[in-house]
């Protein structure tokens, strides 16, 4: 029920006017309800669009050209107790220690080129040959016998610290050069001051008197009592201690100076040596000792 706003006399339901002093009713009529059309919708939350990482680019890797080399396949085989390397060529060539063909078949070349000034000083503190033969072109080849152990290790990218006389053959990928050890180190370890550094990108053949072990170091430590670690990772460090605290727990314990490596990398060592060079090692041994009695 309305009345009227200015005279009081009670409206007609729906009448626009008082019948009585003809005031306008504002509350006549049908409420009006909100156009639900006119009302602009409720935009949804804005969403940043996911982080999508810019496309990576493939790792560049140091490759041989095969374009310009063929496949170079090593093989060891074993007959009648010696152990030969054979190197198959197509279009390839191969670097190895002097004096270490046997005998080749097949359209190959040998050159022998002298060495710079550096390369010399290298031979002469690495105890390696001052040539390195190459042998280029198509065909097999067979390397001199041996009662010891040839070993197949691929490099890719990583650089090795041989010991003396481990090194015999290598891809052309693969550089040659020296590594210099702490003076210390180097005298009483057996190792010498210099020892022959590998690295780069290929197969390295090694020469050792026995099967390989391969030892894993994480942040970790190697005692070696003797010179049989092969090879090593350039990222362990080799040492020298005794290996006891003090002059006479070293003289009761019978261990004198050792070996130690420490790190994180790999280690190659031959702790059991082929038993015909642990013969030959012994009958030398012999005749070291009768020849000092004799000249003695």
């Amino acid at each position: 029920m309305a009345f009227c706003s200015n005279c009081g006399t009670r409206l007609i339901e729906g009448a626009a006017f008082c019948p009585e002093c003809g005031t306008k009713n504002f509350f006549s009529g049908t409420p009006v309800q909100p156009n639900q059309q006119n009302i602009p919708p409720v935009q949804a939350a804005y969403q940043q669009p996911a982080y999508q990482p810019p496309p990576q680019a493939a790792p560049q890797q140091q490759q041989r050209n095969q374009s310009q080399f063929g496949s170079l396949k090593f093989e060891v085989v074993e007959k009648e107790t010696l152990k030969f390397l054979k190197v198959d060529f197509e279009n390839n060539a191969v670097r190895y220690e002097s004096g270490g063909m046997y005998y080749m078949q097949g359209n190959l070349e040998l050159e022998a080129n002298l060495p710079s000034a550096g390369g010399f000083l290298k031979s002469m503190v690495t105890r390696e040959s001052v040539v390195k033969p190459v042998i280029t072109g198509s065909g097999t080849v067979w390397f001199e016998p041996t009662l010891g152990s040839y070993t197949i290790m691929e490099l890719k990218g990583e650089e090795w610290i041989l010991d003396k006389g481990a090194y015999f053959a290598s891809e052309m990928g693969v550089e040659i050069g020296s590594f210099t050890n702490k003076s210390i180190s180097g005298f009483f370890s057996g190792e010498g001051f210099f020892q022959t550094k590998v690295s780069g990108f290929g197969k390295v053949v090694i020469l050792s008197k026995g099967p390989l072990e391969t030892i894993e170091l994480n942040n970790g430590k190697l005692v070696v009592d003797g010179s049989f670690a092969v090879a090593r990772q350039s990222s362990v460090q080799l040492t020298i201690s005794k290996a006891n605290k003090g002059i006479f727990g070293s003289m009761i314990s019978g261990e004198g100076i050792v070996n130690t490596f420490t790190g994180t990398g790999k280690v190659l060592i031959a702790p059991a040596a082929n038993k015909y060079i642990t013969m030959i090692d012994y009958l030398t041994s012999i005749h070291s000792r009768v020849m000092q009695i004799k000249n003695s």
